[in-house]
């Protein structure tokens, strides 16, 4: 059994003790307490916690977040934490995140409130981001540990951890080091108090010493419970995604409103199209836009049988399934140029069951505005009177339907619901085409189509087109128009060097820009060295975000040097490294993905509106919400629904959606989550409580700033004319000491 599950019946029991309860099994539920499944969330503007806040936020699970910065926020008093519903008491948070172990001023009334709703009702406190000291159960840094960087370190999970919280994780917790000059990471190592009831969860190697330092622990004392945390960190960094599922899952027993998962999926675009090649002398991409008209000489990647054979194999070898996104007009132009003859089409055809498959339209086809690229970058055709031109819904219609008949023809296992335009065109495309094509929507109902795919970097938000709803998708920095690494590196280099180094000059004119570059890349070795990596960790970091939005490349990516592979080696890789066999990715196919991220928006609608109500009361968690939501909670493995088991497994415990349709919903926990034999240690810890007797900040020390990487070329032609697309930067300030304010809110 894991200690988490173990740590659900010491919440109970402190609770029943606390009371003064009777700890039988003949007791009534009618006399135990109700404990909203909300988290109290008390910020400073430290990025610790509001990485915990955008955790919980992801993941769909509501909490009310105060802002110790504002004069005009709400005092945490009794009153504020607790009350009486329908004579039951409540406590109207099931767990508490603090700035550092108390961030309050000595004998603060607030953290003397605090303590004791913690106390009487079992509540866990999470210390975002403190100072190892004895009042949070550790030596100080001086006395044998550390204070400083840990850019690089490999810390790992403890056999507690495994056991408990961290049971996911195969062991590593790898620290980023991302650059050189600048510090990532900071933390204080450190041992327990002697006496201390403290178990760590992940340590790290204490720099110059034989001895390993808490980094995430346990600390137990005058009927508390505390999750003390001694490294800074910020939502983006890999070592917070790693950890955050389990510090979620110490604070709510595993029994939570929303759920996560790590997904990855994986859209080849243009498949059975043949993709232009990137001219190095040139500079642009003869046969494509972004060249003059009639400049180069086109020379086409597409793929050969052989690559078909190696994506194959390569899926049985990862257990990951590729979609792909093709074009049946790239096998009937091909075989009319070669006396009837496709073997890559055949190859495919025979093979089509072990792919998922895409429409792509038939031609590839521009279906927005009519392009004119007599100037580069292109511009939409006009009318006399000034209007844009726009491709007709004939057209459109035609493109879908005839590369679906295609498809049908051959056998293809289609779902005709889906479908993604050649460069995601009919939506808008700025600057050129502010809006969309007003004929797709319509073209769209003509045909069925319910999923449809926009490129994230110029459309992130999921939105109604006409009957379907768009399913973004993340570019990857594998260009379309390149089969060989060094052709690679050489395009990378224009779009993100310098004039002066014989670069576009995007970085110059857009310095937010992440991915440029002080020098250009060694065409032989700046794939391998710098892309690649960069890539993968830029992917690695979707993927553990609990995003499933879908990633794409080009079939051309799996041709020539099939340069897509190292990258998605590195993230399939990298990921089976870290993750423990219960908690796999998930590989969805795009409508699935789309229905994902539509119950979840239509979920945070319903939090947001305060339309949702949830509890536990004992072993029973009930959850009210209007008629037709779909409702999203995590349990521990073995709870029912009406009698049946719910939800899937993952990450060693249950979550999923189910529908609320008349009464509530009311979900029993499984007996091992609620009852238990044994003194409960959360009431005879060891230990002083500092609620009165240190004002428990931690030193001003800063931690530099550190910039996640994320910028994008959205799609094929827009190195050369778009803007570099930039993920916010992520912020390592410690708590103290921050002068960037967040507001007062109260987030459902």
């Amino acid at each position: 059994m894991k200690r988490i599950t173990r740590t659900a019946v010491l919440t109970v029991g402190a609770l029943i003790a606390a009371l003064g309860l009777p700890s039988t099994a003949a007791h009534a539920a009618d006399d135990l307490p109700r404990v909203d499944l909300r988290v109290l969330v008390v910020s400073d503007g430290g990025s610790a916690v509001d990485a915990i806040a955008a955790e919980l936020e992801a993941a769909g699970t509501p909490y009310t977040e105060v802002d110790l910065t504002r004069s005009d926020r709400p005092a945490l008093d009794a009153g504020f934490l607790a009350d009486t519903v329908d004579g039951r008491p409540r406590a109207k948070y099931q767990a508490v995140v603090l700035p550092n172990d108390n961030p309050f001023p000595v004998n603060s009334p607030e953290m003397t409130a605090l303590a004791a709703y913690e106390r009487t009702y079992g509540i866990p406190q999470v210390d975002a981001y403190t100072y190892a000291r004895p009042e949070a159960g550790l030596r100080y840094p001086v006395d044998g540990g550390y204070a400083g960087g840990i850019d690089g370190a490999r810390a790992e999970v403890t056999a507690a951890g495994r056991a408990g919280p961290f049971g996911y994780l195969d062991g590593q917790v790898p620290f980023e080091d991302n650059s050189p000059t600048v510090g990532e990471s900071y933390a204080y190592l450190s041992t327990p108090v002697a006496g201390a009831d403290f178990t760590p969860y992940v340590e790290a190697a204490i720099p110059g010493r034989t001895g390993r330092g808490s980094l995430v622990g346990e600390y137990r004392h005058d009927g508390r419970r505390e999750l003390v945390v001694t490294f800074v960190y910020n939502h983006y960094q890999q070592q917070f995604r790693l950890l955050a599922r389990g510090i979620v899952d110490w604070m709510t027993g595993g029994v939570h409103l929303g759920a996560s998962r790590n997904y990855f999926a994986v859209h080849v675009d243009d498949v059975l199209a043949a993709d232009d090649r990137w001219d190095t002398g040139l500079n642009c991409t003869p046969g494509d836009v972004d060249c003059p008209e009639g400049e180069g000489t086109p020379d086409p990647i597409r793929m050969l049988p052989a690559d078909v054979d190696h994506a194959a194999s390569w899926q049985s070898e990862q257990d990951f399934t590729l979609d792909f996104a093709y074009n049946g007009a790239g096998s009937v132009d091909h075989r009319e140029d070669n006396d009837g003859a496709d073997a890559l089409a055949d190859k495919l055809i025979a093979e089509r069951d072990r792919f998922r498959w895409i429409n792509h339209t038939y031609t590839h086809a521009f279906l927005g505005c009519e392009q004119d690229t007599t100037v580069v970058p292109w511009r939409c055709a006009t009318s006399a009177d000034g209007s844009t031109k726009w491709v007709g819904r004939t057209a459109i219609s035609d493109e879908i339907a005839t590369n679906r008949v295609w498809g049908r023809t051959v056998g293809l296992p289609l779902h005709d619901d889906e479908l993604v335009t050649g460069e995601h065109s009919g939506l808008k495309v700025l600057p050129q085409q502010p809006d969309d094509n007003p004929n797709l929507a319509p073209a769209l109902a003509d045909n069925g189509i319910t999923w449809l795919a926009s490129d994230n970097s110029r459309d992130s938000a999921q939105r109604r087109v006409g009957p379907a709803t768009t399913v973004s998708r993340y570019p990857m920095n594998v260009f379309y128009n390149v089969g060989r690494a060094a052709e690679q590196v050489d395009e990378y280099n224009w779009i993100y060097t310098s004039r002066a180094q014989g670069g576009s000059g995007i970085c110059e004119d857009n310095p937010a820009t992440t991915t440029c570059l002080p020098a250009p890349l060694d065409t032989a070795t700046g794939y391998a060295e710098h892309i690649v990596p960069l890539e993968t960790r830029i992917a690695l970091g979707h993927v553990l975000a609990n995003d499933p939005k879908p990633h794409f490349i080009h079939q051309s990516n799996l041709a020539e040097d099939r340069i897509a592979y190292p990258v998605l080696d590195g993230v399939l890789d990298g990921y089976e490294a870290l993750f423990a066999d219960n908690t796999p990715v998930v590989n969805l196919r795009m409508k699935d993905i789309g229905a994902e991220l539509q119950r979840r928006a239509a979920w945070a609608d319903a939090l947001r509106d305060g339309q949702v109500t949830a509890y536990r009361t004992g072993g029973t968690v009930t959850v009210e919400a209007p008629d037709g939501t779909a409702v999203t909670v995590t349990v521990p493995t073995g709870t029912t629904l009406a009698d049946d088991a719910f939800g899937e497994a993952y990450a060693g415990r249950t979550s999923g959606w189910t529908p609320k349709e008349g009464q509530a919903l009311a979900f029993t926990l499984p007996a091992s989550a609620t009852t238990g034999a044994g003194t409960d240690t959360a009431t005879t810890g060891a230990g002083t409580d500092t609620a009165t007797t240190d004002d428990g900040r931690a030193p001003g020390t800063t931690a530099p700033d550190t910039t996640a990487p994320g910028t994008r070329a959205p799609d094929k032609n827009a190195p050369a004319v778009t803007a570099p697309v930039t993920e916010p930067a992520p912020d390592t300030r410690v708590p103290a000491g921050v002068s960037d304010h967040v507001p007062y809110t109260v987030r459902s």
